[in-house]
């Protein structure tokens, strides 16, 4: 009786010692901050991507699968700042089971800045007055961290010692990157300093790093640049010596095209705008690959 009541005890323990270390379960809806969720949370969390590598932020609305994926989650993460233009509906899907955290949310913002001026009903994913791609920057990917450790503890007290260690070794390698982009674009004479994109998705980026920001469309993938913008643009590139103007991942050039036909300017590697490419879904992979591409393009060939 001893022996059968000690084995019960042991397997009583056992088990939950298993419901103990299960891992905070949540779900993503942009891969960088899927990367941060991993990042911090470390093994303590299992991180669902329902916006996987290769999406398109832009067009993307959850599907009864993706709502499905959802379910059992702690947590549903959104980048915020009205990227994501569904959430309102998915909110009423959700129920009140699984908390969503709009990670930009308390995040500073920098405003939607566009060289044309757009009608406001021209824009079918126009997304608010302020910039949303707050993850060009390194400083607020630290702030993320932070945030990222407190919602993930308030979820799961018993392991926030955790979770803070996770947001100051992600902080720590946010700011290495940071030192090492600074020292890139350094490469780049101060009057060649600026960025000409498509879309006006590097707000943030320009600002942590010193560029100019140009944009020829609008800040969704679908916008329109009028003849006469891209007249003004060309005119823009002439005056200014711009020495090169940049494409974007998963967006079409055709635009950028016309413009380099019109200067002569030459076209840069292609940048990852809105953190989803396959091959650069992380902060450290996107932000490595667009200095390089930038550097390449702009420095003087020495400094290469």
């Amino acid at each position: 009786m001893k022996t059968t009541l000690a084995v019960l005890a042991l397997l009583f323990s056992l088990g939950h010692a298993v419901l103990q270390a299960a891992p905070l379960k949540v779900a993503s809806l942009h891969p960088i901050v899927s990367d941060l969720a991993r990042q911090v949370g470390g093994a303590n969390v299992e991180v669902i991507d329902i916006l996987k590598p290769g999406g398109d932020i832009h067009h993307f609305e959850p599907a009864p699968k993706d709502i499905a994926a959802m379910r059992g989650s702690k947590l549903l993460l959104a980048s915020g700042k009205e990227l994501e233009t569904y959430l309102d509906k998915l909110r009423d899907s959700l129920g009140s089971g699984v908390k969503l955290v709009e990670v930009g949310e308390k995040i500073p913002s920098i405003p939607f800045v566009c060289h044309e001026e757009h009608d406001h009903a021209e824009h079918d994913h126009h997304h608010g007055e302020f910039d949303p791609h707050w993850w060009h920057s390194a400083e607020n990917m630290k702030r993320a961290a932070r945030i990222m450790s407190d919602v993930l503890s308030a979820a799961d007290p018993a392991n926030e010692a955790a979770y803070e260690a996770g947001a100051k070794a992600a902080s720590k390698r946010f700011d290495e990157l940071k030192k090492w982009a600074q020292k890139e674009v350094a490469k780049i004479d101060r009057k060649d300093r600026k960025l000409v994109t498509a879309h006006a998705a590097f707000g943030y980026f320009c600002k942590e790093f010193g560029f100019e920001s140009m944009s020829v469309l609008g800040i969704g993938r679908n916008d329109d640049a009028s003849s006469s913008h891209i007249a003004e643009t060309i005119e823009e590139i002439r005056e200014h010596g711009i020495k090169a103007i940049f494409p974007e991942d998963q967006a079409n050039p055709k635009v950028l095209a016309e413009i380099a036909r019109s200067t002569g300017v030459k076209i840069g590697d292609p940048l990852i705008a809105d953190g989803t490419a396959k091959n650069a879904h992380t902060f450290e992979t996107m932000l490595a690959h667009n200095v390089r591409a930038i550097v390449a393009a702009l420095a003087p060939a020495s400094a290469n």
